[in-house]
């Protein structure tokens, strides 16, 4: 794999786990708003991902092989299908007449998990990316 591809597919992961860290910080913000613009509670967000096949040589080589490196990015942000929790809380204004006020089908524990994970995903590619400017130095410094 050459030095452009490389930091191509590093820099699609980076921009995605961005992505991803960013929805994350949105449901923890909102775990507790039980009314948005529309009236409902807030629904927690997913993001959805695609690879592709990076461009340039190495995509007329994947096409030709049918298989290596991809390139990943956000193809959508989806609101998540769970139910709203119900809680009994007869003084909160967005109560029924029977005391119960739904709440985000956010649960903080996931969403902290999943932000841990997005963001080691996030230094694992910046990593790569400081691996390969370090190789392509050391390239260099051989041609000395």
């Amino acid at each position: 794999m050459d030095f452009d591809s490389s930091m191509k597919i590093s820099a699609s992961g980076l921009r995605a786990n961005r992505t991803w860290i960013n929805v994350l910080s949105s449901n923890l913000a909102n775990a507790n708003t039980t009314r948005t613009e529309d009236g409902t509670p807030y629904q927690r967000k997913t993001v959805i991902y695609e690879s592709k096949a990076s461009g340039g040589f190495g995509e007329e080589l994947n096409t030709a092989l049918s298989a290596g490196p991809e390139e990943v990015e956000v193809t959508d942000v989806v609101p998540d299908q769970r139910d709203f929790r119900e809680v009994y809380d007869p003084g909160n204004p967005d109560a029924n007449d029977k005391g119960i006020v739904l709440m985000p089908n956010v649960n903080p524990v996931e969403e902290m998990a999943n932000l841990l994970n997005a963001s080691r995903s996030y230094e694992a590619n910046l990593a790569a990316i400081q691996v390969a400017k370090q190789l392509a130095v050391k390239s260099l410094e051989i041609g000395k």
